[in-house]
């Protein structure tokens, strides 16, 4: 089962990704600097809807 976090972090990664992609594609560094924070904050938010997961099965 997926819950909300784990599905908003994924998103938040991949916009990250590809913001970061498009900001070293371009040159931009302030862009590419938003989507490498943004890609980490996705990491941390699916890994606290990984927890929130493990401690509804164990439960």
């Amino acid at each position: 089962m997926v819950n909300k976090d784990q599905v908003k972090g994924v998103a938040k990664e991949v916009k990250g990704s590809v913001k970061q992609a498009a900001g070293k594609a371009t040159g931009n560094r302030s862009m590419e600097a938003e989507g490498a924070v943004e890609k980490t904050a996705g990491k941390v938010q699916k890994g606290f809807g990984d927890a929130k997961e493990k401690i509804k099965r164990a439960l």
